[in-house]
């Protein structure tokens, strides 16, 4: 799992200032229209044929530059940037992090697997109930995931004595 995580990570070439300009709640928020819009781009292919590839790029595209697109908060004390800054903790010392905080990110990212796959059948069969179904079910153990970071982030603040913003 440490591996997907940091094929992610490098994948979205997240340097420090692009994790601290992510820590904005407005890009932790809009980050997550990427999967319905994405949703929205290949169900495109319908009446759009190759040309959907079009749409599909741009969202891909925005899910590069969403972490870029904000400026850093001016305060980081809210749900999102906590979020944030949880999951930058939890790479950058995975080996440091609590075992119970490691297993229920493992387990979180394992959770949203069925609703991939769903989702995917209900994007190639073209079933709408099955497709938003799967999303659903993508999603749910994201934000359940970002909960969680916000939990490891205070955690470690108490444990490590740094200060909010630190990571």
């Amino acid at each position: 799992m440490k591996a997907l995580y940091r094929a992610a990570e490098r994948l979205m070439a997240m340097d420090d200032a692009t994790w601290a300009r992510h820590a904005n709640p407005m890009s932790a928020y809009t980050r997550f229209t990427v999967l319905p819009l994405l949703v929205l781009a290949i169900w495109c292919r319908v009446f759009l044929g190759w040309w959907a590839i079009l749409p599909t790029a741009l969202v891909l595209l925005w899910a590069w530059i969403n972490p870029r697109a904000f400026p850093p908060p001016d305060n980081l004390d809210n749900w999102a940037s906590r979020g944030v800054l949880g999951e930058r903790v939890f790479l950058n010392r995975r080996e440091e992090v609590a075992a119970h905080h490691r297993a229920w990110a493992d387990g979180l990212a394992w959770a949203s697997l069925p609703g991939v796959i769903v989702l995917v059948i209900g994007l190639i069969w073209l079933e709408p109930w099955w497709t938003v179904f799967g999303m659903v079910l993508a999603v749910g153990p994201k934000v359940w995931f970002v909960d969680r970071m916000v939990w490891l982030y205070g955690d470690w603040l108490r444990d490590t004595g740094k200060e909010l913003g630190d990571v």
